[in-house]
């Protein structure tokens, strides 16, 4: 490591304002990702300005059709939520899945989002369910969110507020993980609503996605027959030392239907 500037402000509105008065700054939340990269040097911010205990992102409330989710909520506290288990206990239940029991008591929602580690959990959950991610001066659609492999629709200093979480039917998360970090070689999201079925790919590509065929297959079949009856082609998934596209591609719908079987049993 080597010596920064640290700051820790009460207000979103304050901490905004530290960031833009240091080009070189980064917002610390959980630091499950930033305080390793600077550990190996590959990042070497000048100052840490600290959100986590700004009172406005660190609440949950469950208000008619919408479960809102503070940006500096940790992993922890998402997965014991009352609100959130009541509301949405299929997010509750891949919160508490997330790494291991001292990243989830660090971790946080709102930095997971940001960082968008193409391996992560949050960001299935977030695209399934049609969430809005708030920040200090926007709301941005979940669909509009997602750009690429650490890459955000975020300005390099907007900071994530809150989570809003429209309520679905049913929800559920299943994953096959790599046993040492905990990470998605696939996760898929699978989430019920009314007017169809929404699912989020998180492992398996660049970046999170919507499966099109699986989504209009479950829409007509919620079922995990239908899940696993789809096919989905490797072409733009990804192959690594853990696993090749084509075993990624046959995991998506398995993963799928043991998602749908989760979201059924809450």
């Amino acid at each position: 490591m080597y010596s920064f500037d640290y700051q820790r402000p009460n207000e979103a509105k304050a901490a905004v304002g530290a960031l833009g008065a240091n080009g070189d700054a980064k917002f610390l939340a959980g630091g499950q990702s930033l305080l390793p990269t600077m550990r190996l040097r590959l990042a070497q911010p000048s100052a840490l300005i600290d959100v986590t205990r700004i009172a406005s992102m660190k609440g949950v409330t469950l208000d008619g059709g919408t479960l809102t989710i503070g940006g500096a909520v940790c992993h922890a506290e998402v997965a014991s939520n009352a609100d959130v288990k009541k509301a949405l206990p299929g997010l509750a239940d891949l919160a508490g899945r997330i790494g291991d029991r001292q990243v989830r008591e660090r971790g946080t929602i709102g930095g997971s989002l940001a960082n968008d580690d193409p391996a992560a959990c949050y960001p299935s959950a977030v695209l399934a369910l049609n969430a809005t991610v708030v920040t200090d001066r926007r709301r941005i659609g979940a669909d509009d969110f997602f750009i690429d492999m650490y890459t955000t629709a975020l300005e390099p200093d907007e900071l994530i507020t809150a989570v809003e979480f429209p309520l679905a039917e049913r929800a559920g998360y299943e994953k096959f993980r790599n046993p040492a970090s905990h990470f998605a070689l696939v996760g898929v999201f699978v989430a019920k609503f009314g007017d169809g079925v929404r699912v989020g790919v998180t492992g398996a590509a660049s970046s999170v996605f919507r499966p099109a065929e699986l989504e209009a297959a479950l829409s007509k079949d919620f079922s995990v027959a239908s899940a696993r009856g789809v096919r989905i082609l490797p072409d733009e998934l990804n192959s690594d030392m853990h696993a090749s596209a084509e075993y990624r591609a046959h995991l998506i719908p398995v993963l799928a239907g043991r998602a749908i079987e989760r979201a059924m049993s809450f």
